[in-house]
């Protein structure tokens, strides 16, 4: 690979970025907005605790674009990165983007969770949908990855390499660099929440197929089996969406000590479309699925 193609394939990515980013970031925010709308216009979705975390998770999904996407655009796109001029735009952006990221992948988790009590043949089990504890678990996860948000405020910072003289936004720490990573990268934002919803959500597939069999409202059983069917969708999309770039993700520090220039431009240019793949899971209308 010649150096005019390596430069080309940055040319592209960048024309991409700046298309494809856009587009996803105008219809996310619109869909996201149209989420809350409808779910918080309707007196089922309101009162339902599954629906409530879906409100939130949307909530979060703007954010997420917000302080991800956005800037994303301008860093890969135009080439601006404000995270490499400011030390508290370093922090004060990996700080929000790790707060909504997990915050919306929490939400997913719990969603699908919650349709899995409610459609449980067991009352005991569908006591535990209700909005209350769904209340509750929202402000103990929003307080809980605020507080995780303060680790990448103390170890995120201007770094000088000493071999490029290149300045990164990162962590000199080598124990949180790796958490970062491992932990919340490949993990936390990655692998647990695919494992955890593929699980739950086989499980609240299956208890649907047999809602038919038990004495209930007529209504209620619609409800469950449409938020069924959101949890469901979201499931599916963030499958497809999330795990190319967690893949990429967990094969940087490889990848980072190959000196091969036409490798690297290959690997960043197909992790420029990963991470627009990425926020498309963030991007998702689910009101199109309300009947």
């Amino acid at each position: 690979m010649s150096t005019s193609t390596v430069l080309t394939l940055a040319h592209i990515s960048q024309e991409i970025t700046i298309a494809v980013g856009s587009t996803i970031f105008v219809a996310g925010v619109i869909g996201n907005f149209l989420n809350i709308i409808v779910f918080l216009s309707l007196r089922t979705f309101r009162e339902n605790s599954c629906a409530f975390y879906l409100i939130v998770m949307s909530f979060v999904n703007i954010g997420n674009l917000m302080t991800g996407l956005l800037s994303r655009i301008i860093i890969s796109g135009f080439a601006i990165d404000w995270t490499l001029i400011s030390s508290f735009y370093c922090k004060f952006r990996w700080y929000c983007l790790q707060f909504c990221v997990l915050t919306s992948f929490t939400c997913t988790c719990l969603a699908i969770i919650d349709q899995y009590m409610a459609t449980n043949a067991r009352l005991r089990w569908r006591q535990w949908s209700n909005i209350k504890i769904a209340r509750r678990l929202t402000i103990i996860v929003i307080i809980t990855w605020l507080l995780h948000g303060i680790l990448y405020i103390i170890y995120f910072n201007l770094i000088r390499s000493q071999a490029t003289a290149e300045i990164t936004c990162n962590s000199e720490n080598f124990v949180f660099g790796q958490y970062h990573l491992y932990g919340y990268l490949v993990t936390l934002a990655g692998v647990l929440p695919l494992i955890i919803t593929s699980i739950f959500g086989v499980l609240a597939y299956d208890n649907v197929q047999n809602l038919a069999h038990r004495t209930m409202p007529l209504v209620r059983r619609h409800l469950d089996k449409q938020l069924t069917t959101m949890v469901l969708t979201q499931l599916l999309l963030n499958f497809v969406f999330t795990l190319p770039y967690t893949i990429l993700t967990s094969l940087t520090s490889i990848l980072s000590h190959i000196p091969n220039p036409n490798i690297l431009a290959i690997y960043n240019f197909t992790y420029v479309m990963a991470i627009l793949l990425y926020y498309l899971s963030f991007s998702v209308s689910l009101f199109f699925l309300i009947e």
